[in-house]
């Protein structure tokens, strides 16, 4: 079983900053994109920011120049540095990743639980 676990989210002012890890375990052969999701109170989760594994990122345009997917591949892990929050950040973030796992032929996706970001004075 692979699994996909966040953390670093929390309380954070107008302008701060805010770090996320996601890290994955289990039975993993192979992880390709990896990303981070967000689902705003009463919206739809909508996707942020997506990283192959070989490091290109793609980002949504409202989150372009303040926020930073990177990854390190010996370690399950992608991350997501937030600059300049602002109170419509606010959400619960999942990271995702596409993984094959030990033996598989096929990929299949995975999310972490979430981790909630309120941006708030």
């Amino acid at each position: 079983q692979a699994q996909l676990v966040e953390s670093g989210g929390g309380l954070v002012e107008p302008g701060g900053s805010l770090g996320l890890s996601c890290v994955g375990s289990g039975d993993i052969g192979s992880i390709y994109d990896m990303g981070w999701y967000r689902q705003a109170p009463g919206k739809q989760r909508e996707l942020l920011a997506t990283i192959t594994n070989s490091g290109a990122a793609d980002y949504v345009d409202s989150v372009k120049g303040r926020f930073t997917i990177s990854r390190n591949n010996a370690r399950y892990t992608v991350y997501l540095q937030m600059n300049s929050l602002k109170p419509d950040d606010t959400g619960v973030y999942y990271c995702y990743a596409r993984i094959r796992r030990n033996g598989a032929v096929s990929a299949d996706d995975y999310w972490g639980q979430g981790t909630q970001v309120t941006v708030s004075s």
